[in-house]
């Protein structure tokens, strides 16, 4: 994708069909992106240059998730400036998700990871958009509009519920 404002990584590519949500809801917004496997114990070199050039490709906010120990979030968040929302991923070999949720949740002061729920890529793809409409009017109006529409479809669900009971 051209010029894209966010980095969405992940640790293995077996990590992408929860990832993916969140390069939809970037889609739904219509903000460029760029995916990438970044893994924190594979390829910390890599890992490395992608925390420490990103902000100065362009990308603003970075989502990573990861699964297992989950030390992506964290590791990129230690070195890079940029906001990073934190995906933990219940995988094969993992521990109810909960050792990927408490590796991304319980970062040291001075080193923040903004994170979602378990599997809460598609919630990072919002934090992401609403973190880059602070800056950009157009982006606001978009996420108002999501909202309202969330709104709407519970109204008519709970409308629609009423004229069952009836």
């Amino acid at each position: 994708m051209l010029n894209p404002i966010v980095g969405i990584i992940m640790g293995s590519d077996s990590d992408l069909g929860i990832m993916r949500q969140a390069a939809e809801i970037l889609d739904f917004f219509e903000i460029p992106y760029e995916l990438d496997v970044v893994s924190a114990h594979r390829t910390p070199e890599k890992m490395f240059d992608y925390a420490s050039n990103a902000h100065l490709r362009g990308i603003k906010v970075i989502i990573a998730g990861a699964g297992g120990a989950a030390h992506l979030p964290g590791m990129v968040a230690s070195i890079s400036p940029l906001p990073v929302i934190g995906v933990p991923i219940k995988s094969s070999n993992s521990i109810d998700g909960w050792d990927s949720v408490l590796s991304i949740l319980q970062m040291p002061g001075g080193v923040p990871v903004a994170t979602v729920a378990l599997n809460g890529a598609k919630n990072a793809g919002i934090l992401a958009a609403q973190i880059l409409s602070t800056a950009n009017s157009a982006l606001t109006e978009k996420i108002f509009q999501y909202k309202n529409q969330m709104r709407q479809q519970v109204l008519d669900k709970s409308t629609g519920l009423k004229k069952i009971d009836q």
